[in-house]
């Protein structure tokens, strides 16, 4: 008997202790403070001795019951008390949360204010702009900006500009919206050729513009995605006859070869090297030339007789040969298909071509006859167009001689905009700044193969009996109706 009396002592204890545990912190809730005191106080008062617990009789059990609904009655006071103050906690955060964002709305009300002049759509604006100086833009767009600079910082005058942007209006044109105002077209072009012509880096971009660093990103591509789309179609594709007729002429004019339609050449672009397929991309000839690493995509071009671009096939790794690229292109595709009529008209490529019916290279096997050296100074005069079109090309864009942050998948687009661009400016007659001959001359070296590097077998190099006859026939041509062969005099 009286050892159940202690356990029932030391569970009363220990419903106590639960109690003060699973409360809830007294220090955020000060009402518990005082509940506490008297819960002890209750549990622990008239505690009763062992002696005379074994002496109790039934009024100890009567007044254990009362105990117990005492217990009931300061649990039920609990509750209560701690729902009262988890409401007052709630509102008080309430409170604090509308009095914190109404101070910061009424922050922004005199930011926009400032800055928007207080109008109905300052109001709405919410979003945070970063400001930038466009101050030099904006110094360009002055009428009395020097047009010598002006064409130094785009390749272009004022008036070719101009009409660059009006032809591209409908494709890069956007909308003002309630969060900012739009960039404008012109700022849009300025900006993308801002990039291909110096090569800078787009935190340099964003400096000279006064615009984002992801801002300038988009707007090159989106404007070089324009070119592509809108312009290409009208500044660089095959001629059509009376176009031909033409070339034929004033290549005839150069070099003496008739039926002449073009001159084809395959540069190089260096670039980073790819995080895939890097040996595709590792061209070992620029490498051993260079004393230095090169990782490169191919251009190659088709000429007419101004250097102007007829044809382009871009993005092929720069391990590829010449030939393997012109396998890949599609006026190779075009011409074999017969979707491209080219019987009877040539055009002159390097020593790195394969000799086709349609295709004119130089003779490539030691010790030349005096009919074939003449022959070869006549092609290169045909190929020296093209060399020099690839030349101002680099130029003109100075990213193309830099190893570019562009993506590997977008470097075909902007790859392509740099030789619509190039189209343009030398059917305008835009002048060079004189600065930029050096590089032209320095990546001659670097596109201009020597003719003995590249020698094969003749019955390698040529695919055709009747290309190989026709070229003989040529050849004499030339050196009996003394077109060729005068240096040897």
């Amino acid at each position: 008997m009286v050892g159940g009396r202690e356990r029932e002592r030391e569970s009363r204890k220990g419903s106590y202790y639960y109690f003060i545990v699973c409360t809830p912190n007294p220090i955020q809730h000060p009402s518990l403070l005082l509940l506490s005191v008297v819960v002890n106080s209750f549990v622990t008062m008239k505690e009763p001795t062992r002696k005379r617990r074994i002496n109790k009789n039934e009024d100890g059990s009567s007044q254990k019951k009362k105990k117990k609904k005492g217990l009931k009655n300061i649990l039920s006071l609990t509750t209560l008390m701690l729902a009262r103050d988890e409401e007052e906690m709630k509102k008080k955060k309430k409170d604090m949360e509308d009095g914190y964002y109404s101070d910061v709305e009424e922050s922004n009300a005199k930011k926009r204010k400032k800055v928007g002049g207080g109008g109905e759509s300052g109001s709405q604006r919410r979003v945070w702009v970063k400001e930038r100086s466009g101050a030099w833009w904006e110094e360009c767009e002055k009428a009395e900006f020097p047009e010598e600079e002006f064409r130094k910082a785009f390749r272009m005058g004022r008036v070719t500009f101009g009409k660059l942007c009006e032809e591209l209006n409908s494709a890069i044109a956007k909308e003002d919206t309630s969060l900012r105002s739009v960039i404008p077209v012109r700022q849009r072009v300025a900006v993308c050729l801002w990039r291909l012509a110096t090569g800078d880096p787009l935190s340099v971009v964003s400096r000279r513009f006064g615009l984002g660093i992801s801002t300038c990103h988009k707007l090159v591509l989106e404007v070089c995605s324009a070119i592509r789309t809108v312009l290409m179609p009208k500044y660089l594709q095959w001629p059509n006859v009376v176009g031909l007729r033409d070339i034929k002429g004033e290549f005839e004019n150069i070099s003496g070869i008739p039926n002449v339609v073009g001159s084809m050449l395959t540069s190089h672009v260096p670039i980073i090297a790819p995080k895939m397929s890097v040996s595709a991309y590792f061209n070992k000839r620029h490498t051993e030339r260079n004393q230095k690493t090169c990782y490169s995509v191919t251009v190659q071009g088709v000429v007419d007789h101004r250097g102007v671009f007829t044809d382009v096939c871009i993005g092929w790794p720069g391990s590829m040969a010449d030939d393997e690229v012109l396998e890949k292109s599609a006026l190779f595709h075009r011409a074999s298909n017969g979707g491209l009529n080219l019987s009877g008209v040539w055009v002159v490529g390097g020593c790195g071509y394969p000799l086709l019916d349609w295709v004119l290279v130089p003779y490539t096997q030691r010790n030349l006859t005096w009919t074939q050296h003449a022959f070869n100074e006549k092609i290169g005069e045909v190929r020296r167009v093209a060399k020099d079109a690839f030349g101002r090309l680099k130029a003109r864009w100075g990213c193309l001689q830099k190893r570019t942050e562009v993506k590997l998948q977008d470097l075909p687009l902007v790859l392509g905009a740099c030789c619509v661009l190039h189209n343009i400016c030398e059917l305008k007659n835009e002048e060079m700044d004189p600065h930029f001959f050096s590089i032209l001359h320095h990546h001659h070296d670097d596109d201009d193969l020597d003719d003995h590097a590249n020698l094969v077998e003749p019955e390698v190099a040529s695919r055709s009996v009747s290309s190989f006859k026709a070229r003989d026939a040529i050849a004499h041509y030339l050196l009996h109706h003394g077109l060729a062969g005068t240096s040897f005099l």
